[in-house]
């Protein structure tokens, strides 16, 4: 009994996997986040992975009505990996005026979360255009705004008959940027008891300055097919304009709240980095990879700052390729800045990578937020085959050990080893040998080394001028190793030097050799630190200076 019970149980969770395994990321997305009375609006169900069924939605009956449904997938492959998406479209028209509610549907496993929809009254000025054939509206959403801050600039094509061809303009506005967000929308909307088909157009708009922004009228020119004329047979054409009023928008200067840190007006932002979840402990040397990451919603990318890291004690950082973007998120752009890093650690101890703050403008709440980055702390252990520490040698000393015994097997490569250095012996006899028999001439460029340090010198000034900045790293780190030949790489000649204007021409020309979206250093001044040679240290190098976060913000709007 206890058995075929287990069985049953058994057989039920086998059942269940399936569905288990379908469960997916189901999002609600709504085309819009106003409408007035009669227009129809699209709500989006966005399946990322698991399978897709029908959704109920019998739970949409009390407010909306359900006009037709769509449905449409995406796949898309990045670095190798693959993400496919599924879309279930839904058109709907509210049954009333208010703050109407969504609820949550369940789709492919998961639920959506419920969404909000404002709902208004029909423009009354927009009902008296409501006769004509062809008008058009356009709007700014809000309609005030800080400088810089992204609005949505809405177009709306309103026609009550089929169209034969058209054309509309762009908008224009002195002291804004505009750039369209998307494709068309068409949908259904009520002006006046008459039933229109709209094109709708959304553009991001920035204010570049304060004061008084007017966007000026956008126009519509085409021709109507008039299916009513009897001399026709397939309907004649007659030609039609219209034009949207004027947009007033009054822009907010930046508030003396945001101080004077750079303005970075946004929606939301986020602040974050990655690091492997194993590097709790580093050797010396070993190259710890880090992911900064800062997103916005309401701001493209060209306005983030560029990410960085602070100079850290006792390590080198090396930046890599940054990674940028702006994508559409509905109305909003959405821009995003990634920064890797190479952090290799110089010695054992203690490897503190400090918080990094950025602070931003909430134009939702209309306050100052700060995203921050903690501190993070990683263990360094000696570099593997370093020598041991005095205590861990003695310990041998410590307990008597038997003598071991070399056998045959065992003495073999040290036989090997002795005879190659007797081979290499003979062959330093021979190019001694060789040398002596030389002819003055063919001696004589040993006896003008010095004027390849020269070279050395001048090749090095003569890329300072130009515009490779590999050529430059090379031509300066083989100069630096005809006096230093224990410098491997700019990192250790940085180091190495006692002059701080040398040192930071070497951070720059770094930053150049691995941040594509560097500042390009003045060939002038690179040339000019070094014009009169290496100021090396008389000593070891002392430890670099704490310092302070760098500044992560690009520019500050006035």
């Amino acid at each position: 009994m206890a058995s075929s019970r287990l069985r049953w149980w058994l057989c039920l969770l086998l059942c269940c996997l399936p569905w288990l395994a379908s469960a997916a990321d189901v999002r609600a997305v709504l085309d819009r986040g106003s409408v007035q009375l009669g227009e129809t609006v699209t709500l989006n169900l966005k399946v990322s992975g698991g399978s897709v069924g029908t959704p109920d939605l019998s739970v949409l009956d009390n407010d909306f009505e359900v006009l037709g449904t769509s449905s449409n997938s995406s796949l898309s492959i990045v670095n190798g990996k693959r993400t496919s998406e599924f879309t279930y479209g839904i058109a709907l028209r509210p049954k009333h005026v208010g703050r109407l509610t969504i609820p949550a549907i369940a789709l492919a496993g998961g639920s959506t979360e419920p969404v909000q929809l404002e709902v208004t009254a029909p423009d009354q000025q927009a009902a008296a255009a409501a006769g004509k054939d062809v008008f058009v509206e356009a709007v700014a959403e809000p309609r005030n705004a800080y400088v810089g801050q992204q609005m949505s600039f809405v177009v709306r094509l309103f026609f009550a008959a089929s169209l034969s061809n058209g054309a509309m303009d762009e908008p224009q506005a002195d002291g804004a940027e505009l750039s369209k967000l998307g494709d068309d929308s068409n949908y259904q909307a009520e002006r006046g008891g008459r039933r229109y088909n709209v094109i709708e157009r959304r553009y991001a708009l920035i204010p570049q300055h304060a004061g008084h922004i007017q966007v000026g009228p956008v126009s519509f020119q085409g021709e109507l097919i008039d299916m009513a004329d009897p001399n026709s047979f397939f309907g004649s054409t007659r030609a039609m304009s219209a034009a949207s009023a004027p947009v007033s928008i009054d822009v907010r200067a930046v508030p003396a709240a945001a101080g004077k840190t750079a303005w970075l007006p946004a929606r939301a932002l986020s602040l974050a980095m990655e690091a492997p979840p194993e590097a709790t402990q580093l050797r010396a040397g070993q190259p710890l990879n880090l992911t900064m990451t800062v997103q916005a919603t309401g701001l493209p990318y060209e306005s983030l700052p560029a990410l960085s890291l602070p100079r850290i004690d006792g390590a080198t950082v090396y930046p890599d390729k940054p990674v940028n973007g702006t994508r559409v998120d509905g109305a909003w752009l959405s821009g995003r800045r990634q920064q890797s890093f190479a952090v290799v650690p110089g010695k054992p101890g203690e490897l503190v990578i400090p918080a990094t703050t950025l602070t931003w403008w909430n134009t939702q709440t209309d306050k100052a937020e700060v995203a921050t980055i903690p501190e993070h702390r990683y263990t360094v252990l000696p570099a593997v085959g370093a020598p041991a520490t005095a205590a861990s040698a003695a310990a041998p000393e410590a307990t008597e050990a038997p003598v071991a015994v070399t056998t045959s097997a065992d003495a073999t490569p040290w036989r090997w080893i002795a005879l190659g250095s007797i081979g290499l012996w003979l062959l330093t006899l021979l190019g001694w040998w060789a040398l002596r028999r030389a002819t003055p001439a063919q001696r004589k460029p040993a006896a003008e080394a010095p004027a390849s340090d020269r070279q050395r010198r001048a090749a090095f000034l003569a890329a300072a001028r130009g515009n490779d900045a590999a050529a430059q790293a090379h031509s300066l780190l083989a100069w630096a190793q005809a006096e230093r030949p224990g410098l491997v790489n700019l990192g250790a000649l940085a180091a190495a030097l006692a002059s701080a204007p040398q040192r930071e021409a070497i951070a720059t020309l770094q930053k150049r050799l691995y941040a594509t979206d560097g500042a390009a250093p003045s060939g002038e001044a690179l040339a000019a630190a070094f014009r009169d040679g290496f100021q090396w240290h008389a000593a070891a190098p002392p430890p670099a200076d704490p310092s302070g976060l760098p500044p992560l913000y690009p520019f500050k709007l006035d």
